[in-house]
C-alpha cells in the first residue's frame, strides 16, 4: 500500500529465483498478492516510481511466510470435539489476529494522516511568514505616507 506521495500509485513486480515474473502491476495504490512458492530460492520484488520522478513515496508491504502453526499441538489429527478451554483459546487467538490486522490498518492511516498534517503545517508556516512580510511592508508604507502628510514642503 502506498502511504504517502504523488497520486498514491506505484509499479510493482515479483520474480521467482529463475527470473520469471510471477506478478506485475502498474500504478496501483493497494493490492494483495497470494502466492504459494514452488521453487526454493530468493524471490525478488521491486517497487518502481520511475513514472513519477518528482514525488517521493512511502510504501508499506507485509510478507507472510509459511502457514500459521496450529494453536494446539494435536489439533490437526484430532477427531473429538474441542473442550471449552480449547474452544476459548481458539476464539481468543482469532480475536487477537483481528486486533493485529486492525492495528496495522490504524498504523497505516496514522502514517498517512501524519504526512498530510506535516505538509499542511509547512504550508501554514509559509503562508504566515508571507502574511507577516506583507504586514510589515504595508505598515512601513502607511507610516511613510502619514509622515509625508505632516511634513512641511519647502520650495
Amino acid at each position: 500500500q502506498v502511504i504517502t506521495g504523488g497520486h498514491y500509485d506505484v509499479d510493482c513486480y515479483v520474480e521467482d529465483p529463475n527470473g520469471r515474473t510471477i506478478y506485475r502491476e502498474t500504478k496501483k495504490q493497494y493490492d494483495s498478492f497470494p502466492h504459494h512458492t514452488e521453487v526454493k530460492g530468493i524471490y525478488t520484488f521491486c517497487f518502481s516510481n520511475e513514472f513519477s520522478t518528482f514525488s517521493h513515496k512511502t510504501v508499506y508491504f507485509n510478507l507472510q511466510v509459511g502457514d500459521e502453526p496450529p494453536i494446539l499441538p494435536d489439533m490437526s489429527s484430532r477427531v473429538t470435539a474441542l473442550t471449552q478451554m480449547e474452544s476459548a483459546c481458539v476464539t481468543i487467538h482469532e480475536a487477537l489476529n483481528a486486533v493485529i490486522d486492525s492495528q496495522t490498518h490504524y498504523r497505516l492511516r496514522e502514517a498517512q494522516d501524519r504526512s498530510r498534517a506535516e505538509d499542511l503545517n509547512g504550508r501554514v508556516s509559509y503562508w504566515s511568514v508571507g502574511e507577516t512580510l506583507i504586514l510589515f511592508v504595508v505598515s512601513i508604507g502607511q507610516v511613510m505616507l502619514l509622515k509625508s502628510f505632516f511634513t512641511e514642503k519647502r520650495p
